[in-house]
């Protein structure tokens, strides 16, 4: 399936813009009644706002050291219900993926996520160097970059998602077995290894739902249309970002306040 075209093309694919045209019903400017993908797109973008929101409330609020990854958290939904602004309007308007808004999101968002791994654990260990920070950037970059060139076809389907799911297992490993996983075995406290432990489970565990995405609409044998797959593969990401970005963000929050928690009690 060729996004790009398709996007391009818009004005051309929405003949009768504005009430829906024979080839596109749903078509228009407002969200139609049993649009349910452009519902799923809707429900993320209010979702990203309300995390972004509660999450910009708390920097201040949880220790020093919690506030450069409670920022981040803050950063990443906001930056995800920016794009979803534009991404349900394309999706409402013309019915097509927004493929250019969606990776427009993710080549930012992502890497911020991986690299809260490095900022719990920089807060607990400031000797940690730089070299971690590089490297789950770079395994991030290799994941997003072999998905967006799969999905736009500059690659092959199956190209693009053996490169995305090479730099996915590297940041698996890495956090599980690598240089990260070493650092975290010297957490002491209760909300850092909590922090740790449950954002290293969404990223092995909730990140699986984007490659399976990927993987039943552009290479799984399929007796479905093209808009169909559109329809599977836009709900899937958006529940994706809906627990990955806001869920991820929660982790984190969550963690900075057990923190906070035991070092009261500690004090008294």
């Amino acid at each position: 399936m060729e996004v790009m075209p398709a996007v391009t093309g818009l004005a051309a694919h929405a003949s009768g813009h504005g009430t829906g045209g024979a080839d596109c019903p749903n078509c228009g400017t407002v969200l139609g009644p049993h649009d349910f993908v452009g519902q799923s797109f809707f429900i993320a973008q209010n979702m990203m706002l309300a995390f972004a929101g509660f999450f910009f409330s708390q920097v201040s609020v949880v220790p020093k050291k919690w506030q450069t990854s409670v920022s981040v958290a803050f950063l990443v939904c906001f930056i995800a219900w920016y794009n979803y602004t534009f991404m349900k309007d394309i999706w409402v308007q013309y019915q097509v993926t927004p493929t250019v808004y969606r990776y427009s999101d993710w080549l930012i968002t992502v890497p911020l996520q991986v690299m809260e791994f490095y900022f719990i654990l920089k807060a607990a260990n400031p000797r940690i160097g730089g070299g971690l920070l590089g490297k789950l950037f770079g395994y991030s970059f290799v994941m997003l970059v072999g998905g967006w060139l799969g999905e736009t076809g500059a690659t092959s389907h199956i190209i693009g998602f053996v490169a995305g799911m090479a730099g996915w297992l590297a940041i698996v490993y890495e956090v599980f077995s690598g240089e990260a996983a070493g650092y975290a075995t010297a957490l002491t406290s209760a909300g850092s290894k909590q922090g740790y432990s449950t954002i290293r489970t969404i990223v092995t565990f909730g990140w699986t739902i984007y490659p399976l995405g990927y993987f039943v609409s552009y290479i799984a044998p399929r007796g479905i249309t093209p808009a169909e797959v559109d329809v599977y593969l836009n709900v899937l990401y958006n529940i994706a970002d809906l627990v990955n970005k806001g869920m991820f963000g929660c982790a984190v929050w969550a963690a900075a306040k057990a923190d906070e928690m035991e070092e009261k009690l500690l004090e008294n």
